[in-house]
Formats: C-alpha cells, structure tokens, sequence
C-alpha cells in the first residue's frame, strides 16, 4: 500500500509561515549602521525654505551626508535636485554620519560645560547666604505619586 505524501515544496517553512501584516511607514527610517559612526537627520529646509545655517554649522561640526551607495535601500529617497548630490533625504532632513569618536568628544564637552555652569549657580546661590538663616546645597530630588507618598 503506498502512502500519499504531500509534494516537497509545500513541506517548506514558507508554506507555514503567518502571512506578513501592513505596518505604517515610520516617518525617519533607521539606516543600516557602520560600526564606528554615528548617525543622525539633519535639518537642511523648514517648509521649503533652506536652513543653510544649520547644514552649515553641522557640517563645521563633522557629519558628513550620507551617500545612496552606502545605503542602498534608500536609493529611491535620494532628491535630484537637491545641493547634496546622492544625499538621502526626507522633508527637509539629510541623512548624514559622524565618528563615534567625534560623538564621544561631543558629549564629553558639553558634560564639562554643564558641570561648570552647575558649579556657578551652586556659587551665587550660597554666596546670598546669611549665617542668621543659612542655605543649604541638597542635591537630591524626590518623585512621588498619588496621596501620603
């Protein structure tokens, strides 16, 4: 007696897999990351009119845009008239990259500037202290919900 088998190509996962459901575009797609860069979208036009001040002081900065080649699933995002040649870009946005290394710097900078701008309001505040009602310096913070917390 010889048994019915189902064919071979309807064995496959293929065949037993949920269909795919719609999802809605995210507004920014995430690229596709090179180890050692950063990426970010940067503002280059609000409402069609040029941001040049921001491309340029980001540009000082070190990004660079992306080209289409490195990203090529986002060919088709690449405007033709725009001043970035092969740049990908989204309303008004330039997809570009940075060193991580450059990031790093960057965050370690504005830490420091931070640090230094805590330090003189922590200054002026205890230089108005009286020593009949002195101040104190308590950095600490306390978040509570709801009633007798």
């Amino acid at each position: 007696m010889a048994e019915t088998r189902l064919a071979r190509e309807l064995e496959s996962r293929s065949a037993v897999e949920r269909p795919k459901q719609w999802q809605p575009a995210s507004t920014l797609p995430e690229p596709d990351k090179q180890p050692g860069y950063s990426y970010r979208w940067i503002r280059i036009s609000t409402r069609n009119n040029p941001d040049a001040g921001n491309i340029s002081s980001k540009l000082r900065e070190g990004w660079e845009p992306v080209r289409a080649e490195e990203q090529p699933k986002y060919k088709y995002l690449v405007s033709t008239n725009s001043q970035f040649k092969d740049g990908i870009e989204i309303t008004g946005l330039l997809l570009c990259k940075i060193p991580s290394e450059f990031m790093k710097q960057r965050k370690a900078h504005y830490s420091d500037r931070t640090q230094a701008n805590m330090e003189a309001v922590d200054n002026t505040f205890m230089r108005q202290s009286d020593a009949r009602m002195p101040l104190f310096k308590e950095k600490q913070s306390k978040t509570s919900f709801g009633r007798g917390s």
